[in-house]
């Protein structure tokens, strides 16, 4: 097959993409001819570069095709959704008319049938004057005869005993083995032997040491039980599907011949239950004939008779509403469909129907069916909020399960799920950090993700329980326990690592600043922070504290007393900006001619140190700290002062000791008032044991005749 290499644009491409894809396609074939019929590298590598962009053409379709395919199931699986809804409430409605239409077809029969007998003539042999009489113990031969059938059998099912009372209208209807598959990996879980009754469906687990033998797994109401045929797929054939919303169950049967029976026992069952049901209430209802009077024998009691007043009617329900004998069956579709708000609108309907009627059997009957729904409502919206869920969405994807919640009266189970929901939320986003290689980048990120979450929560929960005050003593609560997860992050980033003072105060700083937007909504979450943080706050002061001293203890023991020389006026100059910085701004009269400053370096290297100290540590002050940062300010002067002092005492030589008594100078009244000033700036109340420390310094003394420091 003959190949142009030349050409080029839509005509060569399209050759080529047919080539390819035609069925008698050869790779090896077809680069051997290639190599063969090319002039050169040139154009190997025009046409490798039209089979690149061939390529991704064809990847760009794909992408297409698969999005447009994937679009199409979405809205196929929705139509299937709507269709599977609507076929089975259209199952539903079909089936309820063909029992009606058994039920009149069998009134007739019977209205035939007494017809006939009264119209017979009393010397008909066939006649039998007794056979209402039989008919009557046959059937109740027959049911005593199910209900003992079906306390043999549930005598081998252990643990159902008082979870199944025993009631005179109870039978046994079919049962049978089935094997149960799991819904999501349809794999086998276990083997079960199940019991339909006239109202309800045990499923008992087999015994596999105990044969014969089963053991209480569950039991259904057939009132909210769904049966959905499951088309067969192999090997998966013979399964049917049972719905206890939130709940299904997959069962696969010996045969399809028991399958079928299954499914047709399952819905005549339902159906016959749904009529009796509805014939009850309907007779109920019914104003009942009033009982005939009775003839006193006693003609002494007359008088007593016409005084006595008849006891007053009991006033009597309409229940016969459509809607009302609709509500169990519209409350299981809306909750099936996920219909919140219907749901709880039929219950505030049906409460206020019945808000001032006197609360009779048939009431009591209905009320006890809507409270089952309300608790299966209650359980789905609680299954909602569960932290299990999908915690994507923030604070807003659970208004709708804790309005509906809060409608039900459940406004302290609504408060409890939303706030577990949102500390899983909290505590997701804290986790999902990425921890980089800055701590304070990573701090920003931090404080930013936890108390935006904490801000959207708060007015989340003010909008959902407005009207519930009780419940925000629960949310400080919450608030004050997500402020600990948060101070737990922080902190093992922070004090853990070893930052440097800088860094912690830097981090504290914003994480402060954070916490004050919360009083944007009236919440002040400072002092919680400030308790939190202040044990490892003391820890960070009273490190750096000893960081300074063993610094400072270092350089007074290789002490010289000479003068600095910093050697260029570049060096001065930063110098001097530095003491300004420091709040020293006389420090022009300390120093000398050609870069010389008349102080020791270890004075200079003092302040500069002590002031940094005092900066950060007022960047970390909250009043919890005020003896911590004072007492560990006071001991970092001591160990100059008293080096100082001790100098004073023991310096020989007239002119180093003229320079000591300099450095003390300088020590004493500006590095002292300097320090005072700035901290009484920074704490907002001067410090009492800082002036009787720079007053008492004159007056240290030390022995005489002693060579040692006091340090």
């Amino acid at each position: 097959m003959a190949l142009s290499l030349g050409d080029g644009g839509g005509v060569g491409g399209t050759r080529l993409r047919r080539h390819l894809e035609s069925g008698s396609f050869a790779a090896g074939e077809y680069v051997k001819q290639l190599s063969q019929q090319s002039d050169g590298d040139r154009d190997l590598q025009e046409h490798r570069q039209r089979i690149q962009a061939l390529s991704e053409e064809t990847a760009q379709s794909l992408k297409r095709n698969v999005y447009q395919n994937y679009r199409q199931f979405i809205e196929t699986a929705r139509e299937i959704s709507y269709l599977e809804s609507e076929m089975y409430q259209l199952s539903h409605i079909l089936t309820e008319q063909k029992g009606i239409l058994e039920s009149v077809t069998q009134a007739l029969l019977l209205q035939a049938n007494a017809t006939d007998r009264d119209d017979r003539p009393a010397t008909d042999p066939h006649a039998n004057p007794f056979l209402p009489i039989s008919v009557k113990e046959a059937a109740a031969a027959n049911e005593e005869g199910r209900q003992r059938t079906l306390t043999t059998l549930l005598e081998k099912v252990e643990g159902c005993r008082d979870l199944l009372p025993e009631s005179p209208g109870k039978y046994l209807v079919y049962n049978g083995d089935l094997v149960e598959y799991d819904a999501d990996h349809m794999a086998q879980i276990q083997r079960v032997h199940a019991f339909l009754m006239n109202d309800c469906l045990l499923v008992a687990a087999w015994l596999p040491n105990r044969r014969g033998t089963y053991r209480y797994d569950a039991l259904y109401p057939l009132d909210g039980l769904a049966v959905v045929n499951v088309k067969d797929n192999p090997p998966m054939k013979d399964m049917f599907k049972l719905l206890m919303f939130p709940e299904s169950r997959i069962f696969q049967a010996e045969n399809a011949k028991i399958k079928k029976e299954w499914l047709e026992v399952l819905e005549e069952t339902k159906r016959n239950r749904a009529l009796s049901e509805k014939r009850r209430l309907e007779q109920e209802a019914m104003p009942r004939a009033a009982p005939p009077p009775f003839e006193a024998a006693n003609p002494f009691e007359e008088e007593e008779d016409k005084e006595e007043e008849p006891p007053p009617e009991e006033e009597k329900v309409d229940l016969s509403l459509e809607w009302i004998q609709e509500l169990p069956e519209d409350l299981d579709v809306c909750i099936a469909q996920r219909d919140f708000e219907g749901s709880v609108d039929l219950l505030d309907k049906l409460s206020e129907y019945l808000v001032d009627k006197p609360l009779s059997q048939p009431v009591r009957e209905l009320r006890a069916k809507v409270d089952e729904r309300v608790r299966q409502l209650t359980d789905v919206l609680v299954f909602e909020l569960s932290p299990d869920r999908s915690l994507r969405g923030g604070p807003r994807a659970t208004r709708r399960a804790v309005s509906q919640l809060i409608r039900l009266g459940q406004s302290t189970k609504a408060c409890e799920l939303f706030l577990k929901n949102m500390a899983a939320a909290v505590h997701t986003a804290i986790r999902q950090l990425r921890i980089e290689g800055a701590t304070l980048l990573y701090i920003h990120k931090l404080c930013h993700v936890f108390f935006t979450s904490l801000l959207e929560t708060a007015r989340e929960f003010e909008t959902d329980f407005a009207g519930n005050n009780g419940c925000y003593s629960a949310f400080v609560v919450w608030a004050r326990s997500a402020m600990r997860m948060f101070v737990d992050a922080f902190s093992k980033q922070v004090f853990d690592s070893k930052e440097s003072l800088s860094t912690a105060a830097e981090c504290v700083k914003v994480a402060k600043e954070h916490c004050k937007q919360l009083s944007d909504i009236g919440l002040d979450l400072t002092f919680i922070i400030h308790t939190l943080l202040v044990k490892d706050i003391k820890g960070a002061l009273q490190s750096y504290k000893d960081i300074i001293i063993e610094a400072t203890k270092h350089r007074n023991s290789e002490e010289m007393w000479r003068r600095m020389n910093l050697m260029t006026p570049e060096a001065l100059g930063k110098l001097r900006e530095e003491m300004r910085s420091c709040g020293v701004g006389n420090f022009d009269q300390y120093t000398g001619d050609d870069c010389w400053v008349n102080l020791s370096y270890t004075v200079v290297a003092f302040t500069k140190q002590t002031m940094a100290f005092l900066e950060e540590a007022l960047k970390l002050y909250f009043p919890e700290l005020h003896m911590v940062l004072l007492e560990s300010l006071m001991e970092v002067i001591l160990v100059a002062v008293q080096h100082v002092d001790y100098s004073l005492r023991c310096e020989q030589d007239p002119e180093k000791k003229a320079f000591v008594r300099q450095n003390a100078s300088f020590l004493y009244e500006t590095v002292l008032p300097v320090v005072e000033k700035r901290f009484e700036e920074g704490v907002g109340k001067p410090a009492k044991q800082l002036q009787d420390l720079r007053n008492a310094s004159r007056l240290m003394r030390v022995n005489p005749e002693s060579t040692t420091s006091v340090v």
